[in-house]
């Protein structure tokens, strides 16, 4: 058998993982609003909404307007806290953020301030100011958390996809997430979305508050990993209710996945060479191999390889519905797989001392 064929038959095996694992990932369930919602507590808890803002004046009257709209039955506060921001972000805060003391990233401590301004509430939704609810949201998210005593309910919310960068990366990046956290694990393999978390107060007070992840950029999945030791947790994408208004360019993205991509991977060139090579295995060797294959008349290389495009495609296609994207969108999945791959080692490269 030729290194070509040896080449296509892991990437097929590796597909064939992805199909045939109990966590379903690329299915890209569960989606909140396509179960049924459970009926509401006799007596509905009351809910603090901390809201870290930097230089988000042009998205908060919309976000913030819709926060106020809410038709959550029990006591619900919104505070928003200003994270030292230098446009007019400050005019809409409730709270002006201090200094940012040693130790601590900059959102993490304006959900410090903002948790120490909202009193003892039973709940405490931390949602980004790019994010706007629909008027049940909030609602939904507390029933769901007391019919099934969760400590923590996530919404990964639907992002904007509109431009053409946005078709291509977007889909990518909520699907990778859920390759690397598939959200039926999340109990095992913990993981959150930090545009929306509900959290319980005194699960959080237990496992330490946010100064027990004040120094972690990757909030989300770090909080994640506190409050899974407290108790059940729920990560679900949005179709709907949770909907993020920030639109991404081309660099946006870049810069977004290489702010955080090296740390995902704890910082480890190991890690990194493995993460590179899988991507480049998964995404890349499949059509590359199809073309070389048959080019070479290496017939068993380019059919195995052929299958295993096949099937990373028909994978992608839930995504893709998802976004309300034109079939042909699953053909470029291999691109954004090699994108995402040097966006994490640009990441790794800005983060070295050298």
């Amino acid at each position: 058998m030729s290194p070509l064929a040896v080449l296509a038959l892991a990437s097929l095996a590796g597909w064939l993982g992805v199909l045939l694992g109990t966590a379903r990932a690329w299915d890209l369930h569960p989606i909140a609003e396509d179960e049924a919602e459970p009926p509401g507590p006799e007596s509905w808890p009351s809910v603090a909404v901390l809201v870290p803002a930097r230089n988000e004046g042009a998205l908060l009257p919309a976000t913030l307007a819709a926060l106020h709209v809410q038709d959550y039955p029990g006591e619900c506060r919104v505070v928003v806290v200003d994270d030292r921001s230098t446009d007019r972000t400050g005019e809409l805060a409730a709270i002006r953020g201090a200094e940012l003391p040693p130790g601590w990233v900059g959102k993490v401590w304006a959900l410090e301030q903002g948790r120490a301004a909202a009193g003892k509430p039973d709940y405490y939704l931390l949602t980004d100011a790019d994010i706007r609810h629909a008027p049940h949201s909030l609602r939904r998210l507390v029933a769901e958390s007391e019919a099934g005593g969760l400590v923590l309910n996530s919404r990964m919310a639907r992002l904007h996809c509109e431009s053409t960068a946005e078709r291509l990366l977007i889909p990518p990046f909520v699907y990778f997430f859920n390759l690397l956290y598939p959200m039926r694990r999340v109990n095992r393999r913990p993981a959150a979305a930090g545009g929306c978390m509900l959290v319980r107060r005194d699960a959080l007070e237990r496992a330490g508050g946010f100064a027990r992840i004040a120094d972690r950029v990757i909030d989300d999945i770090s909080l994640a990993r506190v409050l899974q030791r407290q108790g059940r947790i729920r990560l679900a994408v949005s179709r709907s209710d949770v909907t993020s208004l920030r639109p991404h360019d081309f660099g946006g993205v870049w810069r977004m996945v290489r702010r955080t991509a090296f740390t995902q991977l704890r910082n480890s060139w190991a890690l990194l060479a493995l993460t590179v090579a899988l991507l480049m295995l998964l995404f890349a060797a499949p059509p590359a191999v199809t073309v070389v294959g048959f080019a070479k008349a290496d017939v068993v290389a380019g059919a195995v390889a052929a299958a295993a495009w096949a099937l990373m495609t028909v994978l992608y296609l839930p995504t893709v519905l998802y976004y309300r994207l034109g079939p042909t969108w699953m053909l470029t999945l291999p691109l954004a797989g090699v994108l995402y791959g040097a966006m994490t080692c640009d990441s790794a490269l800005r983060t070295r001392d050298w």
